[in-house]
């Protein structure tokens, strides 16, 4: 089976560059923003190393337009926009469609869209791995997806968890400070 032509493009939002690649099926990868376009271009290329510049399908322009809305603190909603996660795993997949019905200002945690599959406590680190290797963060949310207790949790993305925290601002998510123990919950 041929490969997959991506195109992909560059943007600048009040966050930052952002990049974002697509192919005839939908969007394949989501670059979160980084201060300069040409250190979000290679973060992108790494993944994809053979996408091209491209212009974006009427689609693609509408994901773009969101993303600028998003950062500039508009409520918007990427439920609809249309991903090719072809080559992730099926569990990933159903992880990731779980994660896409968390909306704007709302938070889960991993364990919590673990028991929303139907999985064990066990399958919160699944959980924790997809929305690490989440291939178009901020379409598929991972960013309000935190660990037990509502504590923050890691973001593979460029700023950690800082930038995480900056997102669900963004939305009016506030996050306390944790404690260092915490009582169980039940």
């Amino acid at each position: 089976m041929a490969e997959k032509a991506h195109q992909y493009l560059i943007f600048e939002t009040a966050g930052g560059f952002c990049g974002i690649a697509w192919n005839e099926i939908g969007i394949a990868r989501f670059q979160l923003p980084t201060s300069a376009a040409d250190a979000t271009e290679r973060l992108l290329l790494r993944r994809l190393p053979a996408a091209e510049p491209g212009t974006p399908t009427p689609e693609v322009a509408e994901a773009v337009a969101a993303v600028k809305r998003y950062f500039d603190g508009k409520e918007t909603d990427f439920s609809g926009v249309k991903l090719d996660l072809e080559g992730q795993d099926a569990f990933f997949k159903c992880i990731y469609a779980a994660a896409r019905r968390v909306g704007w200002g709302r938070t889960t945690t991993y364990g919590a869209l673990a028991r929303e599959l139907g999985a064990g406590p066990e399958a919160a680190r699944d959980v924790g791995q997809a929305m690490a290797k989440n291939p178009v963060a901020l379409i598929i949310p991972c960013h309000r997806v935190l660990a037990a207790g509502g504590r923050i949790g890691g973001f593979s993305a460029p700023g950690g968890s800082n930038s995480k925290l900056r997102m669900l601002e963004l939305e009016g998510v506030r996050l306390e400070p944790q404690p260092a123990q915490q009582s169980l919950e039940f």
